[in-house]
C-alpha cells in the first residue's frame, strides 16, 4: 500500500494500533474517529499478556518492556469450606503471563502512533456506507458522523469494538450473542488489601471457585503505571431481574439494574468466598466496579470491499481466553505485514482476511470450552485436587491450544 486516505472507526487499544499499522504501512492521512470524550487512560480494569506472545508483539514493535506491567508466574485455585482465611488450595497451574492496565496500556500505544495521523476525540461516526467502484475513482467508504458531517475515505478500519458500526455496514445481520452470564469486575489499590500481606503472593493470579462460577484475581500497574492495583474478575449466570436486558448488544450496559446484580454478587461472595477474598470484594468501592455481559461474535470475513474489522469488532475473545488484547495486536500486526507487502488495498486486504479470520473463529471455540468449563457446567470443586485440576484443565483448554493467544502464523 502507499498512499491513500485511511479512517479507523474506535481510538481505544485496538484503534491506537490501528493507527500505527496504517501508518507503518504507507497511508497517507489516517484519521482516528474515538466516541468518548473522556480520557480513556483513566480506565482501570486490567488485562494480561502471555509471555509467548508478548515476545512476538514487542519484535513487531507494538509494546516494549517500557510499558508498566507486573510479572504473574501461577494461577492457583481455592475453595472456601474451611476456615483458612486465604482459602484451601486445590491446584495450582502455570500463568506467564504479564499484566498490564487497561488505561496505562492505552496511553503507551497512544504516544507510539506518529502526530501525523489525526486522533479526534468525541468524534462518534453513526455509520458507514460502502462506495461502489466508479470507473476511475478508487473504491472507498462515506463516513456519516454524529455532528452531521460527512468523509470518504479509501480504506476504513472497524476497531470500534463489539457494537462496531463497520461491522454492521459490512455484515448487517451478525450481531453479538449473549452467553448466559456475565462478569462483575473490580479494581482495589493493593494498600488496600486485607492482612496478612503473604496471604497472596505477588506473582499469583488467585482463582476462587463456587457452584456456578470463579473469580480471578491478579495485581497490575495502578493508574498511571504508578503503584500496583488488584484486578478481579467474577464470573457467575445473573439472576432474574426486571428489566435486564443482555439479548441485545446495542443496549447500554445494565447500570439501572446493577444494584440488584451486584447485591447478588454480594450473596455469593458472602456464601462461598474464604474471608481474605470475600473482603477484597467488599473493600472495592462502588465507583470502581462495572457489570459486563459476556458475548460471542465472530465473523466469516474480515475484509469485505474497503471496509476491514480488527480487534473485538471481527471475534470477541471471552476473557477466559487470556487473549483479547493480544488478539487486537495481532490483527494490526498482520493488517500492517499484508498492506505493506501487498500491491494494494485489494491484495492485502485479502491476505489480512485469510491469515486472520481463522484464528477468530478458533478463538470464538476456545471462550466458549471455557465458558462451559468455568462457569456453566463446572466440576465438582470440592473434590478436586492437583492432578485432577491439571486434566481438568488440559481438557478444557484443549491442552492450552490458544489460551492466551495463539502464535502468530498459525
Amino acid at each position: 500500500m502507499r498512499g491513500g486516505r485511511v479512517a479507523v472507526v474506535g481510538g481505544s487499544i485496538a484503534g491506537c494500533a490501528a493507527a500505527l499499522a496504517a501508518v507503518r504501512a504507507g497511508a497517507a492521512e489516517v484519521v482516528v474517529y474515538e466516541r468518548a470524550a473522556r480520557r480513556l487512560q483513566d480506565r482501570g480494569v486490567g488485562l494480561a499478556v502471555q509471555q509467548d506472545r508478548y515476545a512476538e508483539l514487542e519484535r513487531a514493535g507494538y509494546v516494549d518492556a517500557a510499558m508498566p506491567w507486573v510479572r504473574l508466574t501461577r494461577r492457583v485455585w481455592l475453595l472456601g469450606d474451611t476456615d483458612a482465611r486465604g482459602g484451601r488450595e486445590f491446584g495450582v497451574l502455570p500463568f506467564p503471563f504479564r499484566s498490564y492496565n487497561w488505561g496505562s496500556l492505552w496511553r503507551e500505544l497512544r504516544a507510539r502512533v506518529p502526530e501525523r495521523a489525526d486522533y479526534r476525540s468525541g468524534a462518534a461516526v453513526e455509520s458507514v456506507t460502502p462506495d461502489p467502484d466508479r470507473g476511475d475513482v478508487p473504491r472507498g467508504a462515506v463516513l456519516r458522523l454524529a455532528d452531521g458531517g460527512e468523509e470518504r475515505f479509501d480504506l476504513v478500519i472497524g476497531a470500534d469494538g463489539y457494537r462496531s458500526v463497520v461491522r454492521a455496514a459490512m455484515y448487517p445481520d451478525v450481531a453479538p450473542q449473549y452467553a448466559g452470564y456475565l462478569a462483575w469486575r473490580g479494581s482495589l489499590p493493593a494498600d488496600r488489601l486485607p492482612g496478612p500481606r503473604d496471604a497472596w503472593a505477588e506473582q499469583d493470579a488467585a482463582t476462587v471457585a463456587f457452584p456456578g462460577g470463579h473469580m480471578i484475581a491478579y495485581r497490575i500497574p495502578g493508574p498511571s503505571g504508578r503503584g500496583t492495583s488488584v484486578n478481579w474478575v467474577f464470573y457467575a449466570v445473573p439472576p432474574d431481574v426486571p428489566g435486564l436486558r443482555l439479548d441485545d448488544p446495542t443496549m447500554p450496559p445494565p447500570r439501572t439494574v446493577a444494584a440488584e446484580l451486584f447485591e447478588h454478587q454480594e450473596k455469593l461472595v458472602a456464601a462461598h468466598f474464604p474471608p481474605y477474598w470475600r473482603e477484597v470484594v467488599q473493600r472495592t468501592r462502588a465507583e470502581d466496579t462495572l457489570v459486563q455481559p459476556i458475548f460471542d461474535l465472530a465473523v466469516p470475513h474480515y475484509a469485505k470491499g474497503r471496509l476491514v474489522l480488527l480487534g473485538d469488532a471481527a471475534a470477541i475473545a471471552r476473557p477466559h481466553t487470556g487473549g483479547g488484547a493480544v488478539k487486537a495486536l495481532q490483527d494490526a500486526t498482520v493488517l500492517e505485514r499484508a498492506l505493506r507487502s501487498a500491491d494494494g488495498f485489494d491484495a492485502g486486504l485479502a491476505a489480512y482476511d485469510a491469515e486472520r479470520a481463522p484464528i477468530g473463529r478458533a478463538v470464538l471455540e476456545l471462550g466458549r470450552r471455557l465458558g462451559r468449563a468455568q462457569v456453566l457446567s463446572v466440576p465438582d470443586w470440592a473434590a478436586m485436587d492437583q492432578r485432577s485440576t491439571e486434566e481438568w484443565w488440559r481438557a478444557a483448554s484443549e491442552g492450552e491450544r490458544g489460551f492466551g493467544g495463539i502464535a502468530l502464523g498459525r
